[in-house]
């Protein structure tokens, strides 16, 4: 758990009712593609969104080492459900894992984000990774922030616009 402006930030593996409450987040206080894959239809959160949005997490569950290596938890802000953070085995360098998150738009700008990627990496470093990658793109002022914070190496694509983040994982 790590503290914050906001009160303590912790990520929780993700059970049933947990999945529920970040589905509520998620319909609540974030728009559908920023938070899960494209889905066909007409915009907004559709029952099929919904479904999709459960049906992804869900197949998630097993963890880094189940079929789809990689875990997702529900981000805990102040005992409330905030978003979702991220990591998965991408067949990088050894060692390393991908993150990525998605905070509801009422828990963002206080410190969270910060707080949220410093406990990914220190778990990360549980899983046994030595380095986490993320990538974003240069208009999340935010998300740039956060990783500079804790110590990314950043690099641009100019052309593209799209940033990839390189961060120690710590434990």
């Amino acid at each position: 758990m790590v503290r914050t402006d906001s009160g303590d930030v912790e990520l929780r593996r993700l059970g049933e009712e947990t999945l529920r409450e970040l589905l509520a987040t998620a319909v609540a206080d974030a728009e559908p593609e920023d938070v899960m894959p494209p889905v066909a239809g007409p915009p907004g959160w559709t029952p099929a969104r919904r479904d999709a949005f459960v049906a992804w997490h869900r197949a998630r569950r097993p963890g880094l080492d189940g079929p789809r290596a990689e875990a997702t938890y529900a981000v805990v802000a102040g005992g409330e459900v905030v978003g979702s953070a991220r990591l998965a085995r991408r067949g990088g360098a050894p060692g390393e894992l991908e993150t990525g998150l998605w905070l509801g738009r009422s828990a963002r700008g206080l410190g969270i984000g910060t707080a949220v990627l410093r406990a990914v990496l220190a778990e990360a470093a549980r899983a046994g990774a030595r380095a986490v990658v993320a990538d974003t793109n240069s208009g999340n002022r935010a998300a740039i922030a956060a990783l500079r914070r804790c110590g990314a190496e950043l690099t641009t694509d100019h052309e593209t616009g799209r940033v990839a983040a390189r961060l120690r994982a710590t434990g």
